[in-house]
């Protein structure tokens, strides 16, 4: 079906080709003859496509845009093929993947947000609508092997359970191969993965060197292989989306040598260091300037000794993290290149699915779970976790400030969408069969809507009109193909509107409107104010490439005809009405999504249920519960967990050590609480039950912890104090093993699978919450730290 025409490609899947009609009983006697069966295929010689995209990294954070962060991969591409100096994402990390993958607006395909802060609003409901199937849709359909490894954060929080449905997991998105994690960040050292829509643990142990960026590099040079000796005339799509370097910042201390020292100037310093190299490189003009320092962060002279030690050691992390990174995108060049696969691959390599996340707070942090429950450690509490700083014991974080050096020259970081520093971010494509210049620089304004047409102008594909049976809405962005042989063609992406929590802009034929409505890194009471009354500000960036100089008193004509244009591309793209809620939105009940769990106080689970999301179980947190559990006991007793929530960094076990029943509940992997049983388990049935008395009185209290077996009390104990609001932004609820890492020590992780038999476990959870009294602003801080 290699010659199937342009038309039918416009329908997918292709209708079947009507064979003739039978002629004759005997098929020695038919006429005409059948045709031959052929495999489906696109049309020409189209190249394979590969794209890498990173997680949370700034303009100016890699080496190959001036950064101080080695990436000699992103290098070596770059100098054989182009860099895009003025690419966009949309700020966050959810709408910039959903708009990458269907090349339409986050808000036109319902990602106005993370899905966990979903809305009944159309542009903010979490749901890719089927009148828009993705780039791997269209490839597939048209003969491309297609799959999909690492970060995806697009499936909504409500279809994430074992129960599915699983249309927009990413084998609903059109990709046949699937290998990484639905949340917005996981341990890279202990990680929660699953293979299609099937849990499972990770190939090797920490012992054995495992790493999650180095797995999935593995598992897609694997898939290439089998792909190039199973159907070497059949050309792939393999999407690989890092979690990297996304927090927790995990990398081994070889990589962090290298850096020691590198950063003990400050990133005051490190800005003009990063924007002189910048000019260097040609990816901004000379003329360029620093953009503005927001209020509010320290610059480096203003900090103590200490906050200094902290900010540098983070900082040397991150650099690591990033340079440890990118080495796999290397492994992954060098494979194909091994391969013969490379000529004929283009490489899309975008460097950042938003600006550098200020999400570490203004003194950055080695537990980022502090951060996700609105808690802050003190400069002593990080200092004393820098011995083991990357590693398995460690959570971390860097600071604001840091954060805004990443995106030098650039103002502002990650949630911004107002600003370059919030989305403009490196973009690298390398195709020797197809790009004549080596080492270019392309300065056309793009946006990351526009990957899908250049992929289909690239393979000669048609835009579909329709994708299973149902219409589709056009493609939003434009092809960046013109530009490939001409740098100064004139740019076809002239006008771009950005939103994200209030935060606002747009672009229109070099001219930028933008007003910024939230500041991502406080974490106190924001009084947000009426978007009525939102500063706008005016740059002409042909002359002002950074919007270092605001014109909006000077040109005020012009400010009011850009926030015209604004109006009309918010109108036309549903990002109206604007919504910059906090705890509301937190709320599914007041948000109006769907919620597994709504009217639910107890829920039955059974052995072999694993990984299971906490907003897809009872919430145990803030409140009396209990936990129980039927088992029986083989002769010799047993041992292993019987059920547990969380991880290292904080969570809870019911499990049996030595033969005896054990409540542990860690707070924070600070320190931990245990309910123990004196006497084994004797052989048969047992019920075990946990029950947790909560004091009362606000949020993260403590209360009295109950064991008894078979209605017996055996051990009571008390928990002085308890996690508010997330027990992990990745880890999850097993029953019968722990999947990732340990809650309690006692068990460990190789040896955590329960050794009886587990009948049911049933959690009840009581009616005195007290989780409504969040401060409101700390709801939406964390909310936001996980994507």
């Amino acid at each position: 079906m290699s010659g199937t025409t342009d038309a039918w490609r416009r329908n997918l899947p292709i209708p079947d080709v009507a064979q003739p009609a039978f002629t004759a009983q005997d098929v020695r006697d038919q006429v005409p003859a059948f045709d031959k069966m052929r495999p489906l295929r696109p049309p020409g010689n189209p190249p394979n496509v590969l794209i890498v995209l990173i997680d949370d990294m700034g303009f100016g954070a890699s080496s190959a845009f001036g950064g101080p962060c080695r990436m000699p991969a992103a290098e070596r591409l770059a100098a054989q093929g182009l860099k895009y100096s003025r690419f966009h994402t949309t700020a966050l990390c959810s709408p910039t993947r959903q708009a990458l993958l269907t090349g339409r607006n986050h808000h036109s395909v319902g990602m106005g947000a993370i899905t966990e802060l979903a809305t009944a609003a159309p542009g903010y409901n979490g749901i890719r609508p089927n009148s828009a199937a993705t780039l791997a849709h269209i490839l597939k359909y048209n003969g491309y092997g297609t799959a999909a490894f690492g970060k995806m954060h697009q499936t909504p929080v409500w279809e994430t359970s074992p129960s599915g449905p699983f249309d927009r997991w990413p084998v609903g998105d059109g990709f046949e191969k699937f290998y990484g994690f639905l949340g917005g960040e996981t341990n890279q050292w202990e990680p929660t993965l699953f293979d299609g829509t099937l849990p499972v643990r990770p190939p090797r142990t920490l012992e054995e060197g495992y790493h999650l960026s180095e797995d999935l590099v593995d598992q897609t040079i694997a898939w290439v292989r089998a792909q190039r000796a199973l159907t070497p005339d059949k050309p792939f799509f393999a999407y690989l989306s890092f979690g990297a370097t996304h927090a927790p910042h995990h990398v081994a201390p070889e990589w962090r040598e290298p850096y020691r020292g590198r950063f003990d100037h400050g990133w005051d310093v490190q800005r003009e260091r990063t924007l002189a190299r910048q000019k260097e490189l040609g990816v901004v003009p000379p003329e360029a300037e620093l953009a503005p320092w927001p209020a509010g962060v320290p610059h480096w002279n203003q900090l103590t000794e200490q906050q200094r030690r902290v900010a540098t050691a983070l900082m040397e992390n991150y650099a690591a993290f990033a340079t440890h990174t990118d080495h796999q995108v290397g492994r992954l060049v060098d494979a194909l290149e091994e391969m013969g696969a490379l000529e004929d691959t283009l490489i899309l390599y975008v460097l950042g699915d938003n600006g550098a996340s200020a999400e570490g707070g203004l003194d950055g942090t080695t537990n980022e779970l502090f951060a996700l429950n609105g808690m802050k450690e003190t400069i002593e509490d990080v200092l004393a976790g820098l011995d083991g700083l990357g590693g398995t014991e460690s959570y971390p974080h860097y600071p604001v400030g840091w954060a805004l050096a990443m995106d030098t020259p650039y103002q502002w970081t990650k949630q911004v969408a107002s600003h370059y520093g919030g989305t403009r971010n490196g973009l690298i494509t390398h195709w020797p069969g197809g790009i004549r210049e080596k080492g270019g620089i392309r300065h056309q304004w793009h946006h990351v809507i526009d990957v899908v047409p250049t992929v289909l102008e690239i393979t000669g594909l048609p835009e579909p009109y329709s994708v299973d049976g149902v219409a589709q809405r056009p493609i939003e962005g434009v092809s960046m193909k013109y530009s490939f042989d001409d740098p100064r063609a004139d740019e076809r992406h002239t006008t771009q509107y950005f939103e994200m929590f209030g935060n606002r802009g747009i672009y229109h034929f070099g001219w930028t409107a933008v007003t910024r409505h939230r500041i991502p890194w406080e974490t106190g009471a924001q009084e947000m104010p009426p978007f009525a009354e939102d500063v706008w500000e005016l740059y002409d960036t042909s002359t002002d490439w950074t919007q270092a100089r605001d014109l909006a008193r000077q040109q005020p004509d012009k400010l009011a005809r850009l926030k015209e244009q604004f109006l009309i591309e918010a109108a036309k793209y549903q990002v109206f009405p604007l919504d910059d809620r906090a705890v509301e939105r937190a709320d599914p009940d007041i948000a109006g999504r769907p919620d597994l769990l709504a009217g639910r106080t107890s829920m039955t689970l059974y052995a072999g249920m694993r990984q299971l999301q906490e907003n897809t179980v009872p919430n145990v947190k803030n409140k009396s519960h209990s936990i129980t559990a039927e088992i029986d006991v083989p002769e010799g007793g047993c041992h292993g967990v019987i059920v547990v929530q969380g991880g290292r960094f904080g969570g809870w076990a019911l499990y049996v050590n030595r033969g005896r029943p054990a409540y542990c509940y860690n707070y924070f992997g600070r320190h931990s609480s245990y309910v123990r049983a004196p006497e084994p388990l004797a052989p048969g049935r047992h019920t075990v039950c946990f029950a947790f008395l909560y004091d009362g009185g606000g949020v993260g209290k403590g209360g009295n912890g109950l064991l008894t077996v078979d209605g017996v009390r055996v051990a009571e104990g008390r928990i002085d104090e308890t996690i508010p609001y997330l027990f992990s932004a990745d880890e999850t609820l097993d029953v019968g093993v722990d999947t990732a890492s340990p809650v309690s020590a006692e068990y460990g992780k190789t040896d955590s699978a329960f050794t009886g038999t587990i009948d049911y476990v049933r959690i009840d959870i009581g009616d005195d919450d007290q989780s409504h009294l969040e401060n409101p602003e700390h709801r939406h801080h964390r909310m936001m730290a996980r994507q």
